[in-house]
């Protein structure tokens, strides 16, 4: 089993201009460093039998069969092999002279692919040279000594394994319309582009744009192979790029202006690839504009021995986090998408007062802030926030100091009302004992703080603003009709394991310093609802990670299972690989199935609570409003999910 994975390469091997025989040995050598690390497709540079900047010398007769002895030493050389090599050539068909990716897999050209469009511009000159796929008839050659058809047609190769990748050469991505655009609409997971951009100031810049952007917007992976150290400089640089893209994000790339061969190696999820399409609405309708089905020539690559399968790309523990490098450039856009949604209901509603609930924890710190921050920029006074603190049998010192001490450096209006009188008054009218802590006991402390801020805003005319973020939300921790309901949620498509990072943006970019302090303080805090008396010192006794599993690694779990739609077999095993000994939240496999079950559960059986959330901001890339992102029966089964684990 792969779990969607193709281990691919791109090389840029070292090159004498016109040294066929050379070029060949380091192709070779190469292709075995290739096959040694289980690369199942690899790409070389434009012309990387020749060498690029031949020139005039593509004119001479003993050039092209010096090549095309190469292609069948080359044949040979990889009868015993498994990997698919794509290597560029000059080929002749007929009277026309042709720039092309040949690929090959054990001994056989699976396919010729010419260069569509050709450079003719500033320093190209290729026409001088090549004619274009779009001036090719379809001709049936003797290459190699091997009969091979050589067309214009679009053609995708399909791998053993699953993968569907297409080739492309260097000009074509440069196009208004790239030949790799229809090749993804017609069902290729990767495109393979052989290369030979020279350097100028600006342009790689410019190229790592483009190729961004062609992956990204084809939802595909994209694998390119530049010319690098060894072509001719009688006029231009080349520094030897070798990039390769998945959906946008660079996952490997060489060192510019190296002068020793190289060759960047890693694995795409062409599965994650295919579940981004399916959720894509424009993509699926841009495929009624690429090629019929009876348009494209499909090609089998042979079968091959497949090994145990090895994860060699880093994987994300924390993949709701930003990059460190963004964290806070993204943070201060989250923070604004969420004070921009709350501004325009209070706007909408003509409402100048809210209503929250501020327990010391990150998640109504978090509201507070946000709050804080709509009431600046809409110039509301901050007094027409209402941060109500209410002190039950769970409530530590800590938490409601700090509560306290941060509506009070916030300057909003604040009001305390302890719960404990009312829950005992009605542990009475319901026969509960309150000694008995089970969910009853529970509960009726949250929906005794969700009546109070209900009945708060109706007095004040204001709006009760939600705390609830996207990790409770997914496991259902929260009280339905209590915690679980407000007017608007701010933190509605925050996760948990995001929050933190916020509340830290807050406290050390634009927040005065008795805020700050109280905010790190709450941030070293442990997550609880507090709904069950401290301990004998005081302290929190009911640790909600201890009791649902530590939201990191929910959070890794909602992300794939959400964003990708991935089984449960490859979520664990991407987590097992994230959270493997040499993390830094290291996990051992058993608690990782453990919680993975939890989770699935959970997700399942609470989707009634998100069938009737109360509107609030996406801000992410997942989210469970049954508006928006995620629809789902609250009586689905659980039993496949749970069966695979």
């Amino acid at each position: 089993m792969n779990y969607g994975y193709i281990k691919v390469a791109s090389a840029i091997p070292s090159v004498k201009v016109g040294d066929c025989q050379f070029n060949l040995q380091q192709i070779e050598q190469m292709i075995v460093r290739a096959e040694g690390q289980g690369v199942e497709v690899m790409v070389f540079p434009e012309l990387s039998v020749t060498g690029y900047t031949c020139q005039d010398l593509f004119r001479q007769q003993l050039l092209l069969d010096v090549v095309e002895q190469s292609v069948l030493m080359l044949l040979d050389f990889t009868r015993q092999l498994d990997i698919v090599t794509i290597i560029g050539a000059p080929v002749q068909v007929g009277t026309i002279l042709l720039n092309c990716a040949i690929v090959i897999q054990k001994g056989e050209i699976l396919a010729i692919v010419p260069k569509t469009y050709l450079p003719n511009y500033g320093e190209f000159y290729e026409k001088r040279w090549f004619a274009s796929a779009q001036d090719l008839h379809p001709t049936e050659i003797i290459y190699a000594g091997s009969k091979t058809f050589v067309s214009s047609q679009p053609t995708i190769f399909h791998t053993y394994t699953g993968a569907n990748f297409a080739v492309e050469l260097c000009e074509d991505v440069w196009a208004p319309e790239p030949p790799s655009t229809k090749l993804t609409l017609a069902g290729a997971d990767i495109i393979f582009n052989l290369s030979a951009s020279d350097e100028l100031i600006g342009k790689h810049a410019y190229l790592l744009q483009l190729l961004s952007q062609q992956s990204a917007r084809t939802m595909s992976g994209y694998v390119y192979a530049g010319c690098g150290f060894g072509e001719s400089s009688q006029d231009v640089v080349y520094g030897g790029n070798a990039l390769i893209y998945e959906n946008g994000l660079c996952l490997a790339q060489s060192e510019r202006f190296s002068f020793e061969p190289q060759m960047v190696v890693t694995q795409i999820d062409y599965e994650k690839l295919r579940a981004e399409r399916r959720n894509n609405t424009t993509f699926v309708n841009a495929q009624r504009t690429g090629y019929r089905h009876d348009e494209i020539r499909f090609i089998d690559c042979h079968s091959v021995t497949l090994d145990d399968f090895v994860l060699v790309r880093d994987v994300n523990p924390t993949p709701f986090i930003p990059e460190a490098v963004d964290m806070r450039t993204s943070c201060e856009e989250i923070f604004n998408i969420q004070v921009a949604g709350l501004a325009k209901r209070l706007v909408h509603t003509n409402c100048n007062t809210v209503v929250i609930g501020v327990s010391g924890g990150l998640d109504s710190t978090l509201a507070l802030l946000v709050c804080a921050k709509t009431f600046d920029k809409l110039k509301y006074p901050r007094t027409g926030i209402i941060g109500v603190t209410m002190p039950g049998f769970g409530t530590t010192d800590r938490t409601y100091t700090n509560a306290v001490n941060l509506m009070h450096s916030l300057g909003v209006t604040v009001k305390e009302i302890s719960i404990s009188k009312a829950c005992i008054q009605h542990f009475e009218d319901i026969e509960h004992n309150i000694e008995n802590h089970d969910v009853t006991y529970e509960n009726s402390q949250a929906r005794e703080r969700t009546q109070i801020l209900m009945d708060l805003s109706n007095k004040y005319n204001g709006m009760v603003i939600g705390t609830g973020d996207l990790s409770e939300l997914a496991l259902g921790w929260a009280t339905y009709n209590g915690d679980h309901m407000s007017m608007y949620g701010v933190n509605v498509s925050i996760p948990k394991t995001l929050i933190r990072y916020l509340v830290q943006y807050v406290a050390e970019t634009c927040i005065d310093k008795d805020s700050s302090a109280t905010l790190m303080d709450i941030i070293a805090t442990p997550i609880s609802p507090e709904l069950i008396p401290a301990d004998e010192d005081g302290n929190i006794a009911q640790k909600t990670e201890d009791l649902v599993g530590p939201y990191i690694l929910h959070d890794f779990f909602l992300y794939y299972m959400l964003r990708c739609g991935f089984r449960p077999s490859k979520i664990y095993m991407l987590a097992c690989h994230a959270f493997g000994p040499a993390s830094q939240h290291p996990f051992d496999e058993d608690t990782i199935r453990k919680w993975l079950k939890t989770f699935l559960k959970r997700f399942f059986a609470q989707q009634f609570k998100r069938s009737c959330l109360p509107d609030g901001p996406k801000v992410g890339s997942v989210s469970l409003s049954p508006r928006g992102d995620w629809r789902m029966p609250s009586d689905a089964s659980s039993a496949l999910w749970l069966k695979e684990i």
